[in-house]
């Protein structure tokens, strides 16, 4: 059965300024990034030190970027950065980094500089939405001049210290709206066929093929599959299109591509994605895999300083 065309734009026709208006028309308000982000952060100033480092002003309104920082911050100690919500509709990945500052960050006080970004596409989270109000996606944006002024505020925040970030791991999710709704939309407003895809059950990660650490990988893996299942490889011997290296792991060139994770010049650097809509996993499993992944990768840069 020939599946309908997607109901904004023409097919074969890139998307313009109408189509663009007429996607986010489309789009509603489902939850608060103040309820659900804001207020978690808020009493975290007791034990961390939060700040400001962008400000997002659309015409539906306007969102305060906060970063999460150790409050006894030292030159000589390594640098982790933690990232989330760079897709807002990746729940776990904002409530996962979130979860590790309240659980688990302070077991590293006076060892580590933390650094975290947990929602760093307010509106998108707002809308569980992929993209930003002039549809573009944050995670293709990581580069010189970007159009996301999501993505442009964590360069921003990291320029100063992107050299000296020892590990940086960023948070996601793969979901079944991948298939309906994103995937469909990404070719729609390309003005490209929509090829059919495969959504991996269980949690995986992304390496980086130009600077793989498969060591690194494998720790993570093997922290989290103690909390929820790892997606096997598929009949092809990939996952999401690209050649499972490892259980659970894929790579992606992941600076090239404009992609969070390769926003500094950490030697460890890794993408995670659990299935929030696996029948195998709860949400929060899903939050507990991203947390288990978070201290794991922290561990392993701790243990291997020289990357």
């Amino acid at each position: 059965m020939t599946k309908a065309p997607y109901p904004i734009g023409t097919p074969g026709r890139p998307w313009g300024a109408e189509e663009v208006a007429a996607w986010r028309s489309r789009q509603t308000v489902q939850r608060s990034y103040a309820a659900d982000v804001l207020s978690v952060i808020e009493p975290l100033r007791a034990r961390f030190d939060v700040s400001e480092y962008g400000r997002l002003d659309y015409a539906s309104g306007s969102y305060p970027l906060l970063a999460i920082r150790s409050r006894h911050w030292r030159d000589e100690l390594p640098l982790m950065l933690v990232t989330g919500g760079v897709h807002g509709y990746e729940t776990s990945g904002v409530h996962g980094a979130l979860q590790f500052v309240e659980r688990e960050a302070q077991r590293y006080a006076g060892r580590i500089n933390l650094l975290v970004a947990p929602c760093i596409s307010p509106w998108a989270y707002e809308r569980i939405h992929r993209w930003n109000p002039d549809a573009l996606d944050p995670n293709r944006s990581f580069r010189e001049d970007s159009p996301a002024p999501e993505s442009a505020a964590l360069m921003r925040l990291v320029a100063p210290f992107r050299d000296r970030v020892l590990m940086h791991i960023d948070l996601h999710e793969t979901t079944d709206s991948d298939e309906s709704e994103f995937r469909p939309a990404l070719a729609a407003r390309d003005g490209k066929p929509c090829e059919p895809g495969e959504i991996p059950d269980g949690f995986y990660l992304v390496d980086d093929s130009e600077h793989p650490q498969p060591a690194f990988q494998q720790a993570i893996i093997a922290a989290v599959a103690k909390v929820t299942h790892i997606a096997p490889a598929d009949e092809r011997g990939e996952i999401i299109g690209s050649p499972v290296v490892s259980p659970g792991v894929i790579e992606y060139a992941l600076t090239s591509l404009g992609l969070c994770a390769g926003v500094t010049r950490a030697p460890y650097k890794t993408t995670t994605e659990v299935y929030p809509d696996s029948p195998r996993a709860t949400p929060a499993q899903c939050n507990d895999a991203q947390v288990a992944a978070v201290c794991a990768a922290i561990d392993f840069a701790l243990a291997h300083p020289a990357g």
